[in-house]
């Protein structure tokens, strides 16, 4: 007797999941670039400019720009593009480099805790 009620309870389960439209496949906007210093692509040329401070070097060409911070133990290049209206960073080299990146942490650091206009 219980297997018939089992039966029946299962198979109107199985037809509410069935009768559910189904949510549309609906594409998630790209989440924003996050504003963190230490990760630095992405960040716009104001942000950099906010984080880091006025660049010693700027190189301009077809449109990129390369900008150039310099301590006294390390130096930074930041490669920024066009996007829109806004340049943005591309990639980041420091000399020294990173262990296994382009651009070593320690050295970001250094020159984001740099006071302004040194």
């Amino acid at each position: 007797m219980i297997r018939p009620v089992l039966a029946v309870c299962l198979c109107a389960l199985l037809s509410a999941c069935a009768s559910r439209p189904a949510a549309p496949n609906a594409r998630l906007p790209a989440p924003a670039p996050s504003k963190d210093p230490a990760k630095p692509v992405g960040l716009s040329a104001q942000d950099l400019h906010i984080f880091f401070g006025a660049p010693a070097f700027i190189r301009k060409e077809n449109g990129a720009e390369m900008w150039r911070y310099d301590s006294a133990g390390c130096r930074a290049f930041f490669f920024l593009h066009p996007q829109g209206d806004a340049q943005i960073v591309r990639l980041v080299e420091t000399i020294p480099r990173g262990a296994r990146t382009a651009a070593d942490a320690n050295c970001l650091a250094v020159l984001r805790a740099r006071p302004p206009g040194s």
